[in-house]
């Protein structure tokens, strides 16, 4: 009989870099995770990966267009992971990962600790991303890019207070973001909510579900409908209704299209639930908008 032994778990903060490797593994098998708080600033590719059937796809942009983002995550029990290979652009990354156990520990050691950081390691895959200032760009540049009179005890010193300095930044952001009014969306929440809407306005009358979107856009549907919300106000699912029922609009003035055929294009199997809709959305009912 095999047995298995599980992975002994680190006692401090690990800081790694990649430059260049597309892919953080050659293959897709599954690895065993323990409890660990993660940020990734990812400088340039892509990386989808999968922890407990949730998917996570983080995009940063390719060399010609970089588009830096920072990315948290609290794994809060053992889990599996693994990675999908999916792209070929080259990634320039700096991980730290810090022990679950440590964390709790730094957090409970302070007489009044701050009640949204308790929420987000109290949640099993909790995630936060948001775009770095220049200032959080250059220290995970630092890391990449150490001094070359940097090794041994040095070089782990070194890479470890700038890591240090990235999750104390990365936790403020989050902190400040859960602060901030809802119509007040960060940078990275517009850009990726109006890549979802472009998406969605371009597929309007195909089969779209959140698992499509979040596939084709390259972003977790947990992202997008966060997102999504901060930045439209809306639903995902709310926004693709009204669409279809504009389009179906449009169609029946223009085009005078018979009011079975506006149905479908609205997503509507029964016409009588779509004169419902239609009249709840414009006030009058389907066939005093035919042309």
């Amino acid at each position: 009989m095999n047995i298995r032994i599980k992975p002994e778990v680190p006692q401090h903060l690990f800081v790694g870099a990649m430059d260049g490797p597309a892919s953080c593994t050659p293959d897709d098998n599954l690895y065993d995770v323990w409890p660990k708080f993660l940020i990734m600033v990812l400088l340039q590719g892509r990386q989808h990966f999968v922890m407990d059937g949730e998917h996570f796809r983080i995009d940063a942009g390719d060399a010609a267009n970089p588009e830096p983002t920072v990315f948290m995550l609290n794994v809060g029990r053992d889990c599996k992971l693994q990675f999908v290979n999916e792209s070929t652009t080259p990634l320039r990354k700096v991980m730290i990962s810090a022990p679950l156990p440590w964390v709790d520990r730094l957090i409970r050691s302070q007489p009044t600790s701050m009640p949204k950081l308790r929420a987000f390691f109290a949640r099993h895959l909790a995630e936060f991303s948001f775009a770095p200032n220049r200032h959080l760009i250059q220290i995970a540049e630092h890391i990449l890019k150490p001094p070359g009179t940097m090794a041994g005890e040095l070089l782990t010193l070194y890479r470890n207070s700038h890591a240090f300095d990235i999750m104390c930044q990365a936790c403020s952001v989050l902190v400040e973001a859960d602060a901030t009014e809802p119509h007040q969306p960060t940078a990275l929440s517009r850009r990726q909510g109006e890549k979802v809407r472009d998406y969605i306005l371009a597929h309007v009358c195909e089969d779209l579900t959140l698992d499509r979107i979040a596939r084709d856009v390259g972003i977790s549907t947990s992202s997008i409908q966060r997102h999504f919300k901060e930045h439209f106000g809306t639903t995902v699912s709310d926004f693709i209704r009204q669409e279809r029922l504009e389009t179906a609009r449009a169609a029946l003035e223009r085009d005078g299209i018979p009011i079975s055929q506006a149905a479908y294009l609205a997503g509507y199997r029964n016409p009588s639930s779509f004169t419902t809709a239609f009249k709840k959305a414009y006030g009058v009912t389907p066939k005093h908008r035919r042309a």
